[in-house]
């Protein structure tokens, strides 16, 4: 049956997060033709620049930026114009790679040369490719160049300052701003947040509470509440504000509520948050499950792990973390190896370093150093100083001199400059009386420049 490029584009844009449906389609637009340039042809009056635009969309939603990329270069090498729309997709590809630099000046070079630079869209997408790139150099030249750069601009610029770090250009950047919306209080809240400046984050929130034209959403509530966790007294009084000014605890502000009280030990608010909340996500429930499990309450954390399955959600890597962890509290032995042998053929999770070294944990805490050593040598790739380290904590644990002195030598491989090796092994030795392995140890970490951070004191600080 025939489909005119038309009725191709209609049911292009119908589909366009499905991956099936766009690869047909985009097979039929090629075996059709529809995606060469055909001025002779009298049916086709309109260029194909509109559907390489939707098809470039099309399988960046589908999260295939290599394909968005190659769809332009087939694009520019059939001369089919693109457009200011064909840019903002191309940088988003362009975003999705581990080195978007290689990518952002050929992409610039190219808006350009086709004129759809002056586009305010176009621009705009420039400048979260470059601040993603850490070209802050870059994404500042573009924005400057904007004659009148709109709130969406004067935001990615803000986010670009923030998310390389440089606070001290993001708030002089953030002051000058001729209008703030809630996502320019967001982004500067979580710029301090991720920086370490929590007193400074939570006061930019109250700054935000007060300034009457915006109203704070979940991204404002998750920002500051990753920063009250220094400060549970700030968090309870965000919480407060929360339930006073919201109609309802929302998934995400909830996950973050049950993260603070959990890592704060504050179990019994955790649980309320959690039992409150009308709707959760997977996150919501591993925030549960990690904080229960962290706190000792092992057997309850498994048990809101077999909850979690009943009522429909699917376990993912962090929620894993949560309930081996919980094993290895409890020395589950069995329960934590069949849940590990589980992930991959009932879940469909790939177990990756983090399992493995809870593992590592759980046989090591209970005394199964051998079974541990084994466990590592059958691991898919090698072990990196987590693992090793988990083994190496069991070493001291159950005074195993030969086996801490083999896993601090592949530890000293993998990373020299870790302290936390050295003190452990040099426990070991102090541990059994060896006294000479022990100072010799400590002069060895001298000799390789690691020092050990001084101790702190509460008492002292009070």
């Amino acid at each position: 049956m025939f489909l005119s490029p038309e009725s191709l584009l209609q049911l292009l844009q119908r589909f366009i997060k499905n991956s099936s449906q766009v690869k047909q389609i985009h097979s039929l637009l090629i075996i059709g033709g529809n995606l060469l340039p055909n001025p002779n042809s009298s049916t086709f009056k309109w260029k194909p620049t509109l559907l390489y635009n939707t098809l470039i969309r099309a399988y960046l939603n589908i999260h295939l930026p290599h394909t968005t990329l190659l769809l332009f270069t087939h694009m520019l090498s059939h001369n089919i114009p693109p457009n200011p729309h064909t840019f903002p997709s191309l940088t988003k590809a362009a975003a999705a790679y581990t080195t978007p630099s290689l990518i952002a000046k050929p992409l610039y070079t190219q808006a350009l040369k086709r004129g759809v630079l002056p586009d305010p869209f176009v621009q705009t997408s420039f400048i979260h490719l470059y601040a993603k790139s850490n070209c802050l150099s870059y994404a500042q030249k573009v924005f400057d160049e904007m004659p009148e750069p709109c709130l969406v601009s004067c935001n990615a610029m803000l986010d670009g300052f923030c998310k390389n770090g440089d606070m001290s250009s993001a708030v002089s950047f953030f002051e000058s701003m001729p209008m703030r919306d809630v996502y320019s209080w967001t982004t500067i809240i979580n710029g301090y947040s991720k920086k370490g400046c929590y007193e400074t984050a939570i006061r930019f929130f109250q700054r935000c509470l007060r300034d009457c034209s915006v109203k704070a959403n979940e991204a404002t509530f998750v920002s500051v509440l990753s920063a009250c966790v220094h400060s549970v007294t700030s968090g309870k009084q965000i919480h407060g504000y929360i339930i006073k000014n919201e109609d309802h605890v929302s998934p995400f502000t909830g996950t973050s509520l049950i993260y603070l009280y959990g890592k704060t030990g504050h179990l019994d608010y955790a649980t309320k948050v959690f039992e409150s909340m009308l709707k959760k996500e997977t996150c919501t429930w591993n925030a549960m499950i990690c904080a229960l499990s962290s706190h000792g309450k092992d057997k309850q954390g498994l048990e809101m792990f077999d909850k979690m399955k009943i009522e429909g959600y699917h376990p993912n890597e962090v929620t894993f973390v949560g309930i081996l962890a919980a094993c290895s509290h409890g020395n589950l032995i069995n329960l934590g190896l069949e849940l590990f042998n589980s992930m991959l053929p009932q879940f469909g999770v790939v177990p990756k370093m983090e399992h493995y070294g809870c593992v590592v944990d759980l046989l090591g805490r209970s005394g199964f150093l051998a079974e541990a050593k084994d466990f590592i040598s059958r691991m898919p790739f090698e072990p990196d100083a987590s693992v090793l380290g988990a083994l190496l904590g069991a070493c001291k644990l159950h005074g195993d001199i030969d086996l801490g002195n083999e896993v601090a030598k592949r530890l000293l491989e993998v990373d020299p400059q870790q302290c936390g090796q050295y003190i452990v092994l040099s426990s070991i030795y102090a541990d059994v009386e060896n006294w000479g392995h022990a100072a010799f140890l400590r002069n060895v970490m001298v000799g390789v420049g690691v020092h050990k951070p001084p101790g702190y004191s509460v008492v002292n600080s009070m």
